[in-house]
């Protein structure tokens, strides 16, 4: 029998949940692109004008370390908080609000005057993110009572996840071009500021359609009939449900630790770290487009006889000519998550199994993205290689966020519907957001440098995300089975 037609309040839910698996991505893909200009901005300048805050400084990789995990912290504990709340107030509701936190989150840390602010503001930003994400799955899991019509939802409206990793590739690029011709915020014109207050985009269509939004009607139902029971966390652990517990919390943070030890740092290792200094590094081919566009505005200043620019408006103007060159590299990579993310969806109706289906993309990640960077370190000094590399991150962003969209397929079909909020929220929130970001901890750690060595970071990532790969397909062997008869 063929799957019933959605139905128009069906089209607005997918909707909204497609908006806020985009700009999920969205807010959280902002900090790898904006991180080094950030730092390097609010930590200060020397004596003689270098920024204090420097890839390869031992201040840089203590700030680095804390906004990649601090956030993801805060994000997994109150993330799990959300989840339970989800449980009790419903999925709507909590959704609406989380969504609405993050976009004006990270719209104010555009106009952080320090990095405690900005270290703030990114933890509700997270948290925020790390909420929206459990609501909307459980929402869309139990709207749809086909199997084959809820699997293709869950697949395609996550698909939107990469969406959101183009669009705000995008966002950095026309904000580094066109950074001079906007209005000064503290009295500069830096990309980063500019494409961290695009995240407030989310919330203006939810504000216009959140009245005609309705409550998942399994819940809804079984609440009105006073027979949904109480979520615990402690039930999670029980003895039917600890082993799926453990495995999906940490094959989750596998998947995540594959991203944020590796693709999350391309922006580092590629980006050019400092510029006008002796401490240059980043890929040659970045560092001469950046040095050309501090070239051509000194030049354009002499022919209309103006004074010489500053040395913080030149540092500015190569800063952003290099962040707009990494945000084109990593269209790349968002652009092979989301075939990635489709090929899943195509395939999650065809193949029962949930293990073999995973494996498609995790065993292939375990070879390819250490070898990948690895071979990026070698590469640094050659500016031709600029071609295989967007190949390369695109087939390891095909093979990697394909892995995120499983979970999102995975966990509603084995947790019941009273803890499925809070199950999911405790293997995507203390599994994905804290144990698999700490990848990036451990990464930056492990490459701190007196000066900055983007091959480091590139060798250092290589090994982090095999060890996190490696670990994940031992334990996929052990993760159980949907039940066919769990109630969905």
């Amino acid at each position: 029998m063929p799957a019933p037609k959605l139905t128009s309040t069906q089209w607005l839910i997918c909707i909204i949940a497609s908006i806020g698996f985009a700009f999920d991505i969205y807010e959280l893909l902002m900090l790898p692109l904006i991180v080094k200009p950030a730092l390097a901005s609010l930590g200060g300048v020397g004596a003689d004008g270098v920024p204090l805050l420097l890839p390869g400084t031992p201040q840089f990789t203590q700030w680095a370390r804390m906004l990649f995990f601090i956030p993801a912290l805060a994000g997994g504990i109150f993330g799990l908080l959300g989840g339970y709340l989800t449980d009790r107030l419903g999925r709507r509701r909590v959704l609406t609000y989380s969504i609405l936190l993050y976009a004006f989150s990270a719209c104010a840390a555009g106009f952080s005057q320090n990095l405690y602010q900005l270290l703030l503001f990114r933890c509700l930003v997270f948290i925020g993110v790390c909420v929206e994400f459990v609501a909307a799955v459980a929402w869309l899991a139990e709207l749809f009572k086909d199997n084959v019509q809820r699997e293709k939802v869950l697949g395609y409206t996550q698909a939107f996840s990469s969406i959101g990793g183009l669009l705000v590739a995008g966002a950095n690029v026309l904000a580094a071009k066109w950074a001079l011709d906007l209005p000064a915020i503290h009295g500069g014109h830096e990309a980063w500021r500019y494409t961290l207050i695009s995240g407030v985009i989310p919330a203006l269509p939810l504000i216009l359609i959140r009245p005609f939004l309705p409550e998942s009607p399994e819940w809804a139902r079984k609440k009105a009939a006073g027979v949904l029971k109480r979520p615990s966390i402690r039930e999670l652990f029980a003895p039917e449900l600890v082993k799926t517990t453990v495995l999906t919390t940490l094959v989750f943070a596998a998947s995540y630790g594959i991203a944020f030890g590796a693709i999350q740092q391309l922006p580092q290792i590629l980006g050019a770290q400092a510029l006008n200094t002796p401490n240059e590094a980043g890929h040659a081919a970045i560092i001469s487009t950046a040095k050309a566009a501090v070239g051509k505005a000194v030049q354009e200043t002499k022919a209309a006889g103006l004074p010489e620019v500053p040395v913080g408006k030149k540092r500015q103007i190569g800063g952003n000519a290099s962040d707009e060159a990494v945000a084109k590299i990593t269209f790349w990579q968002e652009i092979g998550g989301m075939m990635g993310r489709i090929a899943l969806a195509l395939l999650a109706v065809a193949i029962v199994s949930r293990r073999t289906l995973f494996r498609l993309f995790q065993i292939p990640s375990l070879i390819i993205v250490p070898l990948l960077f690895w071979w990026i370190a070698g590469q640094l000094n050659n500016p031709e290689s600029l071609g295989m590399i967007k190949i390369g991150i695109f087939i390891a962003g095909f093979l990697t966020v394909s892995q995120f969209s499983f979970w999102g397929n995975y966990i509603p079909l084995v947790f019941p519907m009273h803890l499925r909020g809070t199950g999911e929220s405790f293997a995507a929130n203390i599994g994905g957001r804290v144990l698999g970001t700490a990848a990036a901890w451990i990464t930056l750690t492990l490459a701190a440098s007196d000066k900055p060595d983007p091959a480091r970071i590139a060798i250092v990532g290589a090994c982090v995300a095999g060890a996190y790969a490696l670990i994940g397909a031992i334990l996929t062997q052990f993760l159980p089975e949907p039940d066919p008869d769990q109630e969905h």
